[in-house]
């Protein structure tokens, strides 16, 4: 039961993942989380995402930025990194992932998803089927909520890695 919460892989942070050897492998089109994953909690995009994103483009990869955050965020944000977007996604909903495979030309074995969140980024990856890589969130400050999830979330990655040390 708690596997469907399991990433595929994880990485310390978005800006330590080999991309170049995802795009090796197939993979075109990786749709990432904002908060926590590429900046601090509502923090604007700084120059590090901004190379960030320039360097993928230059790849060939196309990015979208997917977040539950209401429009005025994560436009200005888009807009600064270059990358398409889709605010309120509802996320772990299926129709925000799938739309933003439709509007990147991907599908769900060219595309991945790089978040810091188990219960909506991990899991609604996994339910359409793409690569999910976890990282660490970047910034310890967070809403309540999500401080109440993440206690949650360590009860499952307890299991995941316990897993993966034994093989499975």
């Amino acid at each position: 039961m708690l596997e469907r919460f399991y990433p595929d892989a994880e990485a310390e942070n978005a800006y330590g993942i080999d991309y170049g050897e995802l795009y090796g492998r197939g993979f075109r089109g990786i749709i990432f989380d904002i908060d926590n994953t590429l900046v601090p909690h509502g923090a604007p995009a700084d120059e590090r995402a901004g190379r960030l994103f320039a360097g993928l483009r230059e790849m060939g990869f196309e990015t979208l930025l997917l977040s539950n955050n209401k429009e005025p965020r994560v436009k200005s944000f888009a807009e600064k990194v270059g990358a398409k977007y889709i605010y309120k996604a509802g996320k772990p909903g299926r129709a925000g992932y799938e739309k933003a495979m439709e509007l990147m030309k991907t599908g769900p074995g060219s595309t991945l998803f790089v978040g810091d969140q188990l219960f909506t980024d991990v899991w609604g990856a996994r339910r359409v089927g793409i690569l999910s890589y976890l990282v660490k969130p970047i910034h310890p400050k967070e809403e309540i909520q999500i401080v109440l999830k993440r206690r949650l979330e360590r009860i499952v990655l307890f299991f995941y890695h316990r897993r993966k040390r034994n093989g499975a």
